[in-house]
């Protein structure tokens, strides 16, 4: 098979500055490896924090780095050895449209082989340096993280899984019972994922508190109460529908900043509480008193594990709205101005995707 020596590529040199350049092809894949031809990528909030700071919590990008983990893609090529599983344990053929697991585990250490491979010791990720990630015409992917979607999704769903995967696990986390009650932070895609999942699980009230309009439209389409808390004291207000008590579960899908301790304040006496959202400071500001004499539970989610396989039966089944909450297209060539205006929330944006 003939490859190209040079791709287009969109790197982040420093905070704000990402660039669309050539570099070179990644070239055949190795064992156990794909070749993959990306069609959609999704921007997400841990994207738009590299893209500000040059950095997410603790890691800083020091030398040009591809973001993108949100994606789907063609297998162009498939690399030697007799263990080429996709995701779902079958042969991974060349031509297969999938949906990619972006979080690269070892398979071999401690947290691994008890089935926590989103904590891996070893754990490679897409976009998250020093590995590249998926806003590049061609890059290669572990087969495993490779798994095949029905004709009946699209490539820009099939990027969405990623996400709805992130929510799945905050849901797992959450341990949401029927009639259970549910304030969440942050109606940006995963806030919107999160939405639908718990009225999936039979959860009521829901309420999403945001401070864009737009999105507590979206949220109040999906079956939400909606609260602006730009307008109103988001914390009376849950407490004030809740007869004084707060919910059952409070889920912080925001930027982990002064709605943690909302979120904590939110929840009654013995609830749960679920952190997905991503500090921009990298630092967690929660009032002992509030969770310790409430008795919280607090979880903190991390990425995802083994989610595909249920995110692709939830989205064929159609009761997740996926492409619903794309609210702007790209072409790769465009992604510095499609990141300019995701960072600055502007003209009503819920969720961006760049097509190539």
């Amino acid at each position: 098979m003939h490859y190209p020596s040079t791709m287009t590529a969109v790197r982040l040199h420093g905070p704000a500055d990402l660039r669309v350049e050539q570099v070179e092809h990644p070239g055949p894949p190795g064992p156990g490896e794909a070749l993959l031809r990306v069609t959609a990528v999704g921007i997400c909030g841990s994207d738009l924090h590299s893209y500000k700071d040059a950095r997410i919590g603790n890691s800083v990008i020091q030398s040009p780095l591809i973001l993108g983990h949100e994606f789907a893609g063609v297998v162009e090529a498939v690399g030697p050895g007799p263990d080429n599983l996709d995701g779902n344990f079958q042969p991974l053929a060349v031509g297969t449209r999938v949906a990619v697991d972006p979080a690269q585990p070892c398979w071999r250490c401690e947290m691994c082989e008890q089935g926590q491979p989103n904590l891996c010791y070893h754990l490679h990720f897409c976009g998250a340096y020093p590995d590249h990630g998926s806003l590049c015409q061609w890059l290669h992917m572990p087969v495993h993280s490779c798994f095949p979607v029905p004709d009946t999704l699209d490539d820009a769903g099939a990027a969405l899984l990623e996400p709805l995967g992130v929510a799945i696990h905050a849901i797992d986390l959450a341990k949401i019972r029927v009639a259970d009650s549910v304030a969440i932070l942050g109606a940006g895609a995963v806030g919107l994922f999160i939405l639908q999942l718990a009225r999936l699980s039979g959860a009521q009230p829901i309420f999403v508190s945001d401070k864009f309009p737009w999105r507590l439209e979206v949220a109040q389409r999906l079956g939400a109460i909606p609260i602006n808390c730009d307008e109103q004291d988001p914390v009376r207000a849950v407490a004030e529908a809740t007869w004084g008590h707060g919910v059952d579960v409070a889920i912080e899908a925001a930027w982990a900043d002064h709605s943690v301790q909302q979120a904590a304040e939110m929840a009654r006496l013995g609830g749960r509480m679920v952190i997905v959202g991503i500090s921009e400071s990298d630092e967690i500001t929660l009032k002992h008193s509030t969770a310790r004499r409430k008795g919280l539970t607090i979880r903190l989610a991390r990425r995802m594990k083994h989610t595909y396989p249920r995110a692709i039966r939830l989205a064929q089944s159609g009761v997740v709205a996926l492409s619903s909450l794309i609210s702007h297209r790209f072409p790769l060539e465009q992604t510095p101005e499609a990141f300019a205006m995701n960072t600055a929330y502007q003209d009503r944006v819920v969720k961006v995707i760049i097509d190539l």
